[in-house]
């Protein structure tokens, strides 16, 4: 089992991508996504009108900024093995999801469910460098046999008050590996985009990534 601190190392990780695809230009398209096949084994589909970015030219860049900041072995290696199988774009102001995968092959240890805040726990620290946090929410709820943990919070975007954002992280653990989804939402209509986002994990029927009840359990710390 792994301490929480190097499943952390990630997170921050995902909040930079996150933040360099909200100041990419339109013109950077790819295909619209309908239905999106993680390199561990699921699907997540999101509306046609999202656009697809290609995120891996700024994956190296943003992986070396983040690997100098890890404190220990065991950080660096969570953010050498972290990949990111989804970056997507919506309307104006940006609304972005993303989503990234750690490979137990690569990181060399599993993780129980115990280990599931460990994955976006960090993301607060990360945020505050962007963003001033208020009204964060934590909860956990199931999905077939797959447990998940969730954070919501509201981001104002630091030196532009005017632009507000819902921050949610879904994360689950599969066989293979370890999935979170991350969005950063202008608007109510993007949330609800990224939440009902049909996911298919390891081969069960696609059910909306966040239920309604996702918030009525909370974590036990």
């Amino acid at each position: 089992m792994v301490d929480l601190p190097p499943v952390k190392a990630f997170i921050p990780l995902t909040i930079l991508l996150m933040s360099s695809v909200f100041c990419l230009h339109a013109q950077m398209q790819a295909p619209a996504l309908t239905a999106h096949h993680g390199v561990l084994d699921y699907t997540y589909s999101l509306p046609s009108d999202w656009e697809v970015i290609d995120s891996q030219p700024l994956i190296p860049a943003v992986k070396a900024e983040q690997a100098k900041k890890a404190p220990t072995a065991e950080e660096r290696k969570g953010v050498e093995c972290v990949q990111v199988s989804l970056t997507a774009r919506h309307g104006s102001p940006a609304s972005v999801v993303v989503a990234v995968e750690l490979p137990y092959a690569c990181f060399g240890q599993t993780m129980s469910d115990k280990d599931l805040p460990g994955f976006a726990d960090g993301a607060s620290d990360g945020l505050r460098k962007s963003f001033t946090i208020s009204d964060v929410r934590y909860g956990t709820y199931q999905l077939g046999t797959h447990n998940f943990w969730i954070e919501r919070a509201s981001g104002v975007v630091i030196d532009h008050p005017e632009a507000k954002y819902t921050i949610e992280i879904a994360c689950t653990l599969l066989k293979e590996g370890a999935v979170c989804w991350m969005t950063m939402a202008a608007d109510a209509q993007a949330l609800e985009s990224f939440e009902s986002g049909p996911v298919a994990l390891e081969g069960a029927a696609p059910t909306a990534l966040v239920p309604a009840n996702a918030f009525e359990k909370k974590p036990v710390h």
